[in-house]
């Protein structure tokens, strides 16, 4: 069955012929690197990751690493979220606002280097969830072979694992806006904190974490098997967040949950 996905995935790629893949170093996206430049070759298969103020500083340099383990040729572009009208009111539709614009860089790059199709890495679990960017992809003729595929994130992260990719057991990657509460502005200063606190709490050996911010409130999500580690740290976690901007420190009993913030759109 596997194979058999894997199969209508090379297929869907060799009938695109060439291709700018939006790269952000996370599982989805490199497995679609890895898998575009086997069954096209180097040549044909050009690894584009955009760094803004809503991507972790050290995933730049994670997705510079693995679009080398993989041998695909790599380029960065500097991108900014902030200046795109509509997104910093952190409405509904961020998402939206975003994905249109990634892929408004992505298009010029495809045609001033010759390749023929933009594609990312949405797959078949995105179907059930609320992805505005999806509807900005389909509006720019963006193609999501894993989806087309139905490849979902447990086959991903299998053949991953086939593959010898160091991503295959990565944490789910997600944009540091998505941490801040719809409604709530977004600004750099924001996000930079919220990258710290998440930094900060990984630095305890955390796998997985947010730090969902409401205001001047931290909610913290890890997997539970995780959560000890908050507790038996807790004094330490409390004065470093609050050094960020912080007042108040929460974790959150549910759990880790990707897409934890959509919640509240459907209250």
């Amino acid at each position: 069955m596997l194979a058999e996905k894997y199969k209508k995935l090379q297929s869907i790629l060799r009938e695109m012929k060439s291709v700018v893949v939006a790269f952000s170093g996370g599982v989805d996206s490199t497995f679609l690197l890895k898998a575009a430049v086997d069954t096209l070759g180097t040549e044909q298969v050009l690894a584009v990751t955009a760094d803004s103020e809503s991507y972790p500083s050290s995933e730049l340099e994670e997705a510079r690493k693995l679009a080398n383990i993989i041998g695909a040729k790599h380029q960065v572009i500097e991108t900014s979220e902030l200046a795109i009208p509509g997104y910093a009111e952190n409405n509904k539709n961020r998402c939206y606002f975003c994905k249109s614009s990634l892929f408004d860089h992505l298009i010029p790059v495809m045609e001033k280097k010759g390749f023929q199709n933009v594609i990312y890495g949405v797959i078949a679990d995105d179907l059930n969830e609320f992805r505005p960017g999806m509807k900005a992809a389909k509006e720019k003729g963006i193609r999501g072979p894993l989806q087309e595929a139905e490849l979902f994130k447990e086959e991903i992260r299998e053949l991953s694992k086939r593959f010898d990719l160091p991503t295959w057991n990565k944490p789910s990657l997600a944009c540091l806006s998505s941490r801040i509460a719809y409604g709530e502005f977004i600004t750099k200063e924001k996000l930079t904190k919220v990258e710290k606190a998440e930094d900060y709490l990984k630095s305890l050996h955390v796998r997985q974490v947010r730090v969902r911010t409401h205001q001047d409130i931290a909610r913290i999500e890890v997997e539970p098997n995780d959560m000890p580690v908050i507790l038996e740290n807790h004094q330490l976690i409390v004065k470093q967040l609050q050094n960020y901007g912080y007042k108040y420190i929460t974790l959150d009993l549910v759990g880790y949950q990707s897409g934890s913030m959509n919640k509240a759109l459907s209250q």
